[in-house]
């Protein structure tokens, strides 16, 4: 089977290399511009570009396929792909392209669809303090992940379990789901299902505005802000007038415990006091220093019982 692949983030670097591995025909991969990172804004390659340049597939980076796109267009026509497999791309693909492959383009997206449609769907599961989730791949159309759905493969979520490591997961599976797909839908034992819309929720993408803690929440919530978060753009409290990061917690109690919302309350273990319960934080970052497990960071920091946080 031809294939054109078209992704761009780590995510999506299991499928493809899935695609490889499997023996499939990758005839192009399409993916983002290379973009400025780090403090002198070198140039870097999405890693979906460094995977295909391994296996010297010819890359195509246009800034869009729906403005100017026309010799990308031809390209696709050219190379008459039975499938377009796209993973996290992050660029909407016009009608032109879609029209093109024998079988469709297939997404493979990081929820059980149709709810959290969108670009963060994965955090959104974890924020939302979701049971579960799940791969879907579904047939592409005009719209925002609304394609018919071809499989769906749920996971639990773990009740410590950061959108992080959820990401990592959900991309191996996403790799196994899709070439199970492919396979299917080559046999024609795949009968593509629309999307219920009624069930349809959205998932954006995040930012900063989500970060800092409110201890006046229950404990719960907040401990699903802190894993929904992790690793960006990561919940954040303030100690001692500095910004501190919470990469990990857990909940050591579902009791009020009597203190303020935000109260240091076991300083051996940097437990605090939130509306419902207490938080305890797990790895944490003060500004300027790096990331690391909380044991480690109260050998070198003292904080007093009763200090409140934010």
């Amino acid at each position: 089977m031809k294939i054109i692949f078209m992704g761009t983030p780590d995510f999506a670097v299991p499928t493809l290399k899935k695609l490889y591995d499997s023996g499939y025909e990758v005839q192009a991969v399409f993916t983002q511009p290379d973009k400025p990172k780090g403090r002198g804004y070198k140039l870097t390659p999405p890693p979906v570009k460094v995977l295909a340049q391994e296996h010297d597939t010819p890359v195509y980076q246009p800034q869009s396929l729906k403005k100017d796109g026309e010799e990308y267009v031809k390209i696709i026509n050219d190379l008459a792909p039975d499938c377009i497999v796209v993973a996290a791309y992050g660029k909407m693909l016009p009608k032109s392209v879609l029209d093109i492959p024998r079988l469709g383009c297939v997404n493979v997206h990081g929820s059980l669809l149709p709810k959290y449609r969108g670009a963060g769907p994965i955090q959104w599961a974890v924020l939302n303090d979701e049971a579960e989730t799940g791969i879907t791949t579904m047939l592409m159309g005009e719209g925002m992940d609304t394609g018919d759905i071809l499989v769906e493969k749920a996971t639990p979520i773990g009740e410590n379990e950061t959108a992080a490591e959820l990401f990592d997961r959900l991309a191996e599976m996403g790799a196994e789901v899709l070439v199970d797909t492919l396979e299917k839908l080559d046999k024609g034992e795949i009968t593509p299902v629309k999307q219920d819309e009624s069930l349809a929720t959205y998932a954006p993408m995040l930012s900063k505005e989500l970060c800092p803690i409110d201890f006046t929440k229950p404990v719960r919530k907040i401990h699903k802000q802190i894993c929904g978060l992790s690793d960006w753009p990561c919940a954040t409290t303030v100690l001692e007038g500095k910004r501190l990061k919470v990469y990990r917690s857990e909940i050591a109690s579902t009791k009020p415990c009597g203190k303020p919302a935000g109260t240091v309350v076991d300083n051996s273990d940097f437990s605090v006091a939130c509306s419902d319960g207490v938080i305890r934080f797990t790895q944490v970052q003060a500004e300027g220093s790096k990331r690391m497990d909380t044991a480690d960071f109260l050998r070198g920091r003292h904080i007093e019982n009763g200090t409140v946080l934010g």
